[in-house]
């Protein structure tokens, strides 16, 4: 079944119920660190990128191997979601997903021109990817994690779509999130509170920035029971 007809039919439900006074009731932590404003890549072109060398260290590291399935979170212009492709092969399967509907469509119309038929795009929320559970062998979310503000619900939310040995990849830069980056203790932290492990990573020094991998670990963890880090900016 193509990833779209399964997003579809498994959508997450979402976070939240209404309170008396018809706010929303908040189920997750707040971050304890500002939270960028999304911004296009600092690249000027995909060749600047690729002369870097990231991709090709992050998606061997990652061990993305022909006939995976994938998703490329925050997809934006689609320069992983392109790479991804190519590693899966014909028998894999990429879902691209953004939450900004110009970025979605013209992913949407680049993928349509280049013919990429084992990839779907999609719109997401930005506390809820809405992926199909249990479908992914990795998701990646590649120099974005300092865009989102609800890290806990989002990580929460990744959970459950991947499969058993499944990984999240996170690439990043070592610098305060308000200056676009994530300190890999931070990282380390926020990921942990959510039941996460960290299972590999290194630095990239040619792409000023790191790679981290994480499985889950043990039972889901209860929304109320997630504790915030603090002081790691």
């Amino acid at each position: 079944m193509r990833i779209a007809a399964a997003l579809a039919l498994t959508l997450l439900s979402g976070c939240g119920q209404a309170a008396p006074s018809g706010a929303p009731q908040r189920r997750f932590p707040a971050a304890d660190r500002p939270v960028a404003a999304i911004v296009s890549s600092r690249w000027q072109n995909e060749d600047d990128r690729d002369a870097a060398g990231e991709a090709t260290e992050v998606l061997a590291l990652a061990g993305v191997k022909p006939g995976m399935t994938v998703a490329d979170i925050g997809a934006g212009e689609g320069y992983y979601t392109i790479r991804l492709a190519q590693a899966v092969g014909p028998q894999g399967r990429v879902l691209a997903e953004d939450i900004v509907p110009a970025y979605r469509d013209a992913l949407a119309a680049r993928v349509q021109r280049e013919g990429l038929d084992t990839v779907s795009v999609t719109l997401g929320l930005p506390a809820d990817p809405k992926l199909p559970g249990a479908s992914f062998d990795r998701v990646f979310l590649i120099h974005m994690y300092h865009e989102i503000a609800e890290p806990y619900e989002l990580l929460w939310r990744l959970r459950p779509s991947l499969k058993p040995g499944g990984r999240i990849v996170v690439v990043d830069a070592d610098r305060p999130t308000g200056a676009h980056g994530t300190p890999p203790r931070l990282l380390d932290c926020e990921f942990a509170a959510v039941g996460y492990a960290r299972v590999g990573g290194r630095p990239l020094p040619r792409a000023d920035a790191y790679v981290a991998l994480y499985e889950a670990r043990g039972p889901a963890v209860d929304p109320a029971a997630i504790r915030p880090c603090q002081g790691q900016r």
